[in-house]
């Protein structure tokens, strides 16, 4: 029985930390609080915080580097483990996003909300700003909160849950995607999917979305051609 008590005692301090990781208590790239802290505050032993930190490390949400801490490395365990993905599997993401993308431009499209589609329009606006200065990492962050905030339009939260989810390999993807050297195409897709949902124009807003992630995955070789 003290086994199987103690093991539902890690669990607890394991969903405890989750839920701070998850609700941004810890943000991403954030030193938690030391062991002896942490054990100090849950009143459990540091064994106990030990446990819980090696399995939420194995599961992709910490990261232990020896002699500096333990980092918040993702706010998911999904998301955590597409974080460990080789560059080789940009592919995988990609694909991912497709279906996901699709499916947010479809729904979007039947939405009738004009305060959401007035804030749509200022995130690309600002996206098209820090593009003209050159800022293509702050275009990234930019680029795939503009993704996000698309999803959490169609009001579906499912779906808004999933790419939540999915938040840290998308803008992996983003990065890794955008092109100081010609960065107006994507700026100019955005515009076109944008377009389309503020129309209503359902079929329209799905094909831009899957035509603009055909053409990156096209774009690294990673997979033959698809249908927008």
């Amino acid at each position: 029985m003290t086994a199987v008590r103690r093991a539902l005692l890690v669990d607890q301090v394991i969903e405890h930390m989750r839920q701070r990781i998850t609700a941004g208590a810890w943000p991403v790239g954030h030193r938690i609080p030391t062991e002896p802290v942490l054990a100090d505050e849950l009143q459990v032993a540091r064994n106990t915080v030990r446990e819980a930190v090696r399995a939420l490390s194995h599961s992709g949400l910490l990261q232990v580097r020896q002699g500096s801490g333990t980092y918040v490395r993702a706010t998911s365990e999904l998301s955590g483990a597409l974080r460990r993905l080789r560059t080789a599997e940009l592919r995988d993401v990609l694909q991912v996003r497709r279906g996901l993308e699709v499916e947010a431009a479809r729904l979007a499209a039947d939405v009738r909300d004009e305060d959401g589609l007035r804030a749509l329009e200022a995130r690309l606006a600002e996206c098209e700003a820090v593009a003209r200065a050159g800022r293509w990492e702050r275009l990234a962050q930019l680029d795939t909160a503009f993704h996000m905030a698309l999803v959490e339009f169609t009001g579906n939260s499912v779906l808004a849950g999933l790419y939540r989810g999915f938040y840290e390999a998308v803008l992996a993807s983003v990065l890794t995607c955008v092109d100081p050297c010609g960065a107006e195409p994507g700026l100019a897709f955005h515009r076109r999917l944008l377009e389309a949902v503020r129309a209503g124009d359902a079929e329209r807003a799905a094909a831009e979305a899957g035509a603009h992630l055909s053409a990156l995955l096209r774009q690294r070789n990673a997979v033959p051609a698809a249908a927008g």
